[in-house]
């Protein structure tokens, strides 16, 4: 395939995908004013159902602005060869291949996020705040970022620094190793996590003897379901949305309260709550997903093998020779079609899974308070309870509301 025709191909995925993002939106948003059906009714009162759509539409508008801000970089930067000259630019100064992909790498990740840094800003201290969401103080929103960037340069260059070496190492066996030094920090970042990572950012502290921690120790003994670790976070320092999750794998793994969750939920909806999660552990999905996830990451790795030797992928993006940074930029392009009908796969998975964790809830009687949990979770949250089932259908991991409700109730009549 020749330079022209591969640098067409990137500029038309490029924009077709931005244009399709637009049009989703767009007509998410024209869907938003369906009326409610009754199930749904009562959720907001009149007031709050305006702020809703207010809101929703602040958000989708300022979406379409960052996104295209984002898309217009981008696009100058393939159509003007921006990366080749950065290529160059770089290779001026530095000589070792490993040095010149990360700091080629490092400068992209850092100039990206600059760019984006007064939308961030605005969007948690203007809209966040004037919806009465945020409780992010400039210094905490500074040092976030700060962790952020940290954490970026050890964890994230540490990793790429040992998939570029494995590359120049043994070129014709990449793809295999890579795929396992990958899979294997997956793996890891998936047991501690929350030990690791989540301390960096926010404090977590074992929930207290009490009413809730007997309710929620007692259903998943009913549940045959082994937990101990049943922790509370402060996510009240930075917002006043409310959620609740699991996170890591055998002994390692454990439930994570928002601490804004406690306010809002009763005990039994924090329970109906935590059913549909352990759910998801009986069910087997995370384990399911994770089996997925390795022949996908394999055809992932094993083409991306092949465009690392080619001079055309390079040179598509204004570079004269095969580079591991300028090829990975054009891989991550073409390869970003066979990524969305993956991504829409796991999608109608992963929403048949939540069909099945609200059903495990269901089971066991808690029925009536998932959905009143979830009622709640979606008022406080401000959520959207009309999207288009065309935004559903290409960017929800879980049903919409009200097809979540519909379900539950089929399931209580069975």
């Amino acid at each position: 395939m020749s330079v022209h025709v591969l640098y067409g191909i990137i500029i038309f995925i490029l924009i077709a995908d931005f244009l399709l993002e637009r049009y989703l939106s767009f007509v998410n948003v024209r869907y938003s004013r369906t009326p409610l059906p009754a199930v749904l009714q009562g959720i907001y009162d009149p007031e709050r159902y305006a702020r809703q759509q207010d809101y929703f539409r602040t958000n989708a508008r300022f979406g379409m602005l960052t996104g295209s801000v984002s898309f217009l970089v981008t696009l100058l930067m393939y159509s003007f060869g921006g990366f080749g000259w950065l290529d160059a630019w770089v290779r001026s100064w530095v000589e070792n291949e490993i040095v010149v992909s990360l700091v080629f790498f490092g400068i992209i990740y850092l100039a990206s996020d600059l760019l984006m840094l007064p939308f961030a800003w605005y969007d948690t201290f203007r809209i966040e705040e004037r919806f009465g969401f945020n409780r992010t103080t400039p210094a905490v929103f500074i040092m976030d970022k700060l962790k952020g960037w940290l954490l970026t340069v050890v964890m994230g260059g540490g990793l790429l620094s040992l998939v570029i070496w494995i590359y120049t190492w043994t070129p014709d066996f990449f793809w295999l190793l890579a795929f396992g030094v990958v899979m294997v920090f997956n793996l890891f970042m998936s047991m501690f996590y929350s030990e690791i990572i989540v301390p960096l950012f926010n404090k977590q502290t074992p929930l207290e003897p009490g009413e809730l921690r007997d309710a929620i120790e007692a259903f998943a003994d009913k549940a045959g379901f082994k937990l101990k670790n049943i922790y509370i976070i402060d996510s009240s320092k930075r917002t006043t949305k409310a959620n609740a999750y699991f996170t890591g794998l055998g002994a390692k793994k454990r439930i994570v309260l928002y601490d804004t969750l406690l306010d809002k939920m009763t005990v039994d909806e924090i329970v109906a709550v935590l059913a549909h999660e352990i759910g998801h552990y009986k069910h087997r999905h995370n384990l399911i997903n994770l089996l997925l996830n390795v022949p996908y990451m394999l055809l992932l790795f094993l083409f991306f093998g092949f465009v690392l030797q080619s001079d055309a992928f390079a040179q598509a993006l204004g570079g004269t020779r095969a580079s591991f940074h300028l090829n990975a930029l054009a891989f991550s392009i073409l390869y970003s079609p066979v990524t969305l009908v993956l991504d829409l796969g796991m999608n109608v998975l992963s929403r048949r899974f939540e069909y099945q964790a609200d059903g495990y809830a269901a089971s066991f009687g808690y029925g009536d308070r998932l959905v009143s949990a979830l009622k709640k979770l979606s008022a406080t949250s401000l959520s959207n309870l009309m999207p288009h089932p065309l935004y559903v259908f290409f960017y929800y991991s879980h049903p919409t509301l009200y097809q979540r409700i519909m379900g539950i109730e089929k399931t209580k009549e069975q």
